[in-house]
């Protein structure tokens, strides 16, 4: 098994879209999304932090999820996200675009010349 760390590397601009998705289920602190994101993935994706927070960060700001604080499960202080309405609606533009992009590589990658 390769120990290439760009072999696990999420394809750019997905982070965002995948936060939505997690955040479907309900609201959720940072680490719970990353913990989601990993188990969910089959350990494949390992969400640094460096990467996840702006992320989150950056969607809020769009008005794309909403933060609140509350106590986690250790009782402790944490920020949790919750989808907004607009966050629900660029997750279903994205998904959408996301399976298209996906059929379109899969026919050039099955692709098979005439005579070959």
């Amino acid at each position: 098994m390769p120990t290439d760390k760009s072999r696990n590397a999420m394809p750019q601009g997905s982070l965002d879209m995948l936060i939505l998705q997690t955040l479907q289920m309900g609201p959720q602190h940072g680490y719970g999304i990353a913990r989601h994101l990993h188990a969910a993935s089959n350990a494949f994706f390992q969400v640094e932090e460096g990467s996840l927070y702006p992320a989150l960060h950056r969607l809020e700001q769009r008005g794309l999820i909403t933060a609140e604080w509350g106590p986690s499960e250790a009782n402790r202080k944490a920020k949790f996200y919750t989808l907004t309405t607009a966050g629900k609606k660029s997750l279903k533009a994205q998904a959408t675009a996301w399976q298209e992009m996906q059929q379109a590589i899969a026919g050039i990658m099955n692709f098979q010349p005439a005579g070959t």
